[in-house]
């Protein structure tokens, strides 16, 4: 499998679950209430609600930028810092698993961030494969 194969094919991926951890939020209170039930309660009032849209609306931008090819390493940049957040503040006093012997751990955002290394390392090589 050719290198931009390979990562046209985790871009789709990881855009396919950037969006479904954000629209249906958008449209169902989730937003709001991550914003003003967790974010605000754990410090960051009165900016929780402001901090949760950005979130949202950075993974569009983020899933944009992989659908178009481009941008790529910022983008995934923000997403891991996104996700490494989410480990410490929510992920992490919950444990390894996200189902099963525990709820709501850190594998899944743990996968998420190495598949993001994965889109950056596999964007260099390819850029690379054009220099030399």
């Amino acid at each position: 499998m050719s290198i931009k194969a390979a990562s046209l094919i985790l871009r789709v991926t990881l855009v396919s679950i950037l969006l479904m951890h954000s629209i249906p939020g958008m449209f169902n209170g989730g937003v709001h209430a991550f914003g003003k039930d967790y974010l605000d309660k754990v410090g960051f009032a009165p900016f929780g609600l402001f901090l949760a849209w950005t979130i949202k609306l950075l993974h569009l931008f983020i899933s944009v930028c992989f659908l178009l090819n481009r941008f790529i390493f910022p983008a995934a940049v923000i997403a891991i810092v996104i996700f490494t957040a989410g480990i410490f503040m929510v992920h992490l006093p919950n444990g390894w698993f996200v189902v099963g012997s525990g709820a709501n751990g850190i594998e899944f955002n743990l996968l998420l961030i190495a598949s993001l290394i994965a889109v950056i390392l596999l964007r260099q090589q390819k850029n690379k494969a054009f220099v030399v």
